[in-house]
């Protein structure tokens, strides 16, 4: 599971025991708990001496707060000792398998240890220099104190991860609920202090390479937090004029935050706490303006062609997969915003047939253009990767992947097509998937536009774009199209409830993915953005029309929430209703899309094919076969809405143990805590025992738990898919981020798919941070970890052409739940496991 380096916490764990593992040559190293603990009791012991003022020791405010750290220091590890002890005996029972050491459990161990062993490292560097005259003992001394602080937070997300292993059941990382521990978990984040871990310790648990970058990133985002409100006028700055003012200012009122960690880190808690989904758009969207796409486009790998693509929103017909000789139609994506253009980008690094056609051409936007002189076309390529990225479902465009997407496309010499989908809150679900979806078979349709044979098509996405990737092809099951041919999902968010699960306590302290920032997004993205109403209000903010548009967008609002909750009502209403709502819901949209010819929209209107208006379809399982006079439409009654209107926990087999093991049982228990007694004050129950309470924020979170169905539909939370709709997809590669707070997601869906013996293999990297991929320019870990994303692509590509040493691989060739193509990591960072099912790790 380990990327194996001899810098940072690696380091730091060799020097307090001195030892590595003898199983695995060069492998990762082993970290004796008692003998770290044993070091942080004497660093701080010594220290805490000799700043008491001692014979030599100096006194004064600073030292003062020296002694009290490094005692507090000692109170926290003293209890936290035997919790990380007893967690170190059980959490490989939450593997996905035994080769894959890879779970919520460890990774919060892990974040526990790599903070006191810089705590230690900190320690002795003050023992060492104490005595200096150019010794800083208040900067030391706040040093100190914040790791202090993180140490605090992080006992008590050690307890709560305790809780989860008392309530939940067996193997299972995610509390099913969304009362009870869940609850407690988004009142406790709400109120807990988190500045500390934006300040001083900013990313102190991943690999030190990329701590500069997470710096950077945060005194930036503090920055343009800071004048956002100041450049917002009655019209949303959502535009690029208003971005470059905010980006702007925000270089002269950096200085501040970066040599006052203390205020960054408050700055960075109070941002994450209150601001809404439309500043997060608009700061992951910075990446995206001219002078910064730029710069990016100028150190990233050259490429032949680059364009961007609008395709009209045709219907056009498909031969369903198991019979060629009878078609499905595919109609264009019209959920909330009506019939209209679907924004692709073609990213190839050769100019191949078929993409300088004329056709293809009429498609082009102004923007896209091909690099240099016209080169001479090479021939199709028989790969293709449908492309679809992340943003949390609300920001981010191909525009801010390209780089890795390049790198992609030359090291695999195959075409990229990445799908620019709407993103919410101002088209939610289902619209990004119904574009995802028309895209894919958009170009499996007109593949010889793309420069593509047809032969072999990848899907791949990171995060939300690995959510897409899973459920798109869901529906293409329902549909009976062509599948992909694999999957390539990086750190995927396969399940979009407020389900407590060990990992997704790291949210706590994740720079990148806090809490409050990712529901925000989810909500957005399941069209329950509290703050939509008020910004299109500002939109519109003209004397003349300010009443009837706000009149319009209640109108709107509330067919959009009767729209959604219809759809998961067996008498839903009918299918003209919904999209009279939604035609009434283009008129406010300051974001949609141009709208389709009129005689189109009658024609989609009027159509008797597959239709995706709504998610009906998502959930229902329609082919229509052609003759000369008619067309017949067949329904999968395991697939109808009706029938499945959202998943329950009966209906999804979580791979509990059949039989387990009493010792096992007796193990756990002896780690898990029952939930304290209740006090008669309901509103405030004590969630931590007696005598330990965590640090608490000056300002308190908005977090509410949003009980709708719809996050449980299996088209928005695939790892709640009914076990007969996951069966016959794909093989699908996952690449998870062991310090990611969506790990569990990723190890609970592998988990799933192989339990239904669906083709899965499971790749997590080391001491990486949420969305490396974006990152991928930075470091040579990020690097290395987007080439293990593209090797997995190659895998999809060659999967029936392993190399010969690997035909010979007896493992491999007695099962059928990993990729045959298996192709070894060519760097010394992963090391590729392939376990006795055929799951496959990095170690």
């Amino acid at each position: 599971m380990a990327s194996r380096k001899k810098s940072g916490s690696g380091a730091l764990d060799k020097g307090v025991n001195g030892k590595r593992s003898s199983k695995l040559k060069d492998g990762p190293v082993v970290m004796d708990t008692k003998a770290v603990f044993t070091a942080l009791y004497e660093v701080c012991e010594e220290n805490a001496t000799f700043f008491s003022g001692g014979p030599k020791g100096p006194t004064g405010d600073a030292a003062q707060k020296l002694v009290d750290a490094m005692l507090t220091i000692q109170t926290h590890a003293r209890s936290l000792e035997p919790v990380i002890s007893g967690f170190a005996a059980i959490y490989h029972h939450f593997d996905f398998d035994p080769h894959i050491p890879a779970n919520g459990y460890r990774s919060l161990v892990k974040v526990v240890r790599c903070c006191l062993l810089h705590i230690i490292h900190k320690g002795r560097y003050i023992a060492s220099n104490r005595r200096s005259i150019f010794f800083r003992a208040a900067h030391n001394a706040g040093e100190m104190e914040a790791y202090c602080s993180a140490l605090c937070q992080l006992r008590a997300l050690l307890y709560l991860a305790q809780r989860l292993l008392h309530d939940n059941s067996h193997g299972n990382l995610f509390f099913q609920e969304e009362t009870g521990l869940s609850q407690s978990f988004l009142r406790e984040y709400a109120s807990m202090h988190k500045g500390c871990f934006y300040g001083r310790c900013v990313g102190f648990q991943f690999t030190p390479s990329i701590r500069p970058c997470l710096q950077s990133i945060a005194i930036g985002l503090v920055s343009f937090g800071e004048n956002y409100k100041k450049h917002q006028s009655g019209i949303v700055d959502s535009t690029a004029i208003a971005t470059y003012g905010v980006a702007a200012s925000s270089f002269f009122t950096s200085g501040k935050f970066a040599i006052d960690p203390e205020l960054r880190g408050q700055e960075y808690e109070r941002i994450t706490q209150n601001l809404d989904v439309h500043f997060w758009k608009t700061f992951w969207n910075v990446t995206e303006t001219e002078v910064l796409a730029g710069l990016a486009s100028m150190t990233s790998t050259q490429v032949k062609v680059n364009r961007a693509l609008s395709v009209p929103p045709v219907s056009f017909d498909l031969p369903l997969a198991a019979d060629p000789t009878h078609t499905v139609t595919i109609s264009p994506p019209v959920a909330h915003i009506g019939p209209g253009p679907v924004q692709m980008r073609l990213i190839s690094n050769e100019l191949r047939e078929g993409q300088d056609s004329e056709k293809l051409l009429a498609m082009a936007r102004s923007e896209g253009i091909s690099l240099g002189i016209k080169p001479k076309r090479s021939p199709p390529s028989p790969w293709l990767v449908v492309h679809y990225h992340g943003g949390g479902f609300v920001a981010q465009t191909s525009k801010s992947h390209e780089p890795y997407l390049k790198s992609w496309s030359q090291d695999l010499n195959a075409p990229v097509l990445s799908v620019d989908y709407s993103l919410a809150p101002e088209a939610p679900f289902p619209r990004a998937l119904e574009e995802c979806f028309y895209a894919y078979c958009w170009a499996i349709k007109h593949h010889n536009l793309l420069g593509w044979t047809g032969e072999r098509v990848c899907l791949a996405g990171d995060s939300a774009g690995g959510n897409l990737c899973v459920t798109v092809s869901m529906r293409a099951v329902a549909h009976g199209v062509r599948l992909p041919d694999g999957i390539m999902a990086a750190y995927p968010a396969t399940l979009l409830t407020a389900y407590a699960s060990p990992s997704r306590l790291l949210s706590l302290m994740d720079p990148l993915l806090p809490l409050s920032v990712l529901s925000r997004c989810l909500s957005a993205y399941a069209g329950m953005d509290s703050q939509v109403e008020k910004q299109v209000e500002k939109v519109s903010t003209l004397s003349m029309v300010r009443r009837d548009t706000a009149l319009l967008l209640r109108d709107f609002r509330q067919g959009a929430s009767n729209w959604i909750h219809s759809l998961l009502d067996p008498n839903r209403a009918s299918s003209d209703t919904v999209r009279n709502s939604v035609s009434d819901g283009t008129l406010t949209s300051p974001h949609k899309d141009p709208s389709a010819p009129e005689a189109l929209s009658d024609f989609s209107v009027r159509r008797e094919s597959l239709k995706s208006q709504t998610c009906q379809n998502l959930t229902t399982h329609t082919t229509s076969s052609t003759s000369a006079n008619s067309t017949t439409v067949h329904q999968n009654p395991a697939l109808n809405p009706t029938s499945l209107p959202e998943s329950k926990p009966e209906d999804v087999s979580f791979f509990l143990s059949k039989e387990v093991d009493p010792a096992v049982l007796r193990s756990i228990s002896a780690v898990a805590v029952p939930p304290p007694e209740r006090e008669n004050d309901c509103e405030n129950p004590r969630e931590f025992p007696e005598g330990f309470e965590p640090l608490r924020s000056e300002q308190l979170a908005e977090m509410k738990v949003d009980p709708s169905p719809i996050f449980r539909n299996p088209y928005m939370s695939p790892l709640l898919a009914p076990d007969n709709m996951l069966k016959g997809l794909p093989p699908i590669h996952i690449v998870a981020c062991a310090l990611d707070p969506m790990l569990d997601d990723s190890v609970m869906f592998a988990k799933r798919l192989r339990n239904v013996e669906q083709p899965v293999t499971l790749c997590v990297v080391d001491d990486l941070p949420h969305g490396f991929l974006s990152l991928s320019q930075l470091s040579k870990e990020t690097r290395e970890a987007s080439n293990v994303c593209m090797e997995r692509i190659r895998e999809v590509f060659i999967a029936n052409d392993p190399p010969p040493e690997l035909r010979k691989h007896r493992k491999l060739e007695r099962t059928n739940y990993g990729a045959s193509g298996t192709r070894r990591a060519s760097n010394k960072f992963f090391q590729r496991t392939t376990s006795k099912d055929g799951g496959e790790g990095v170690v």
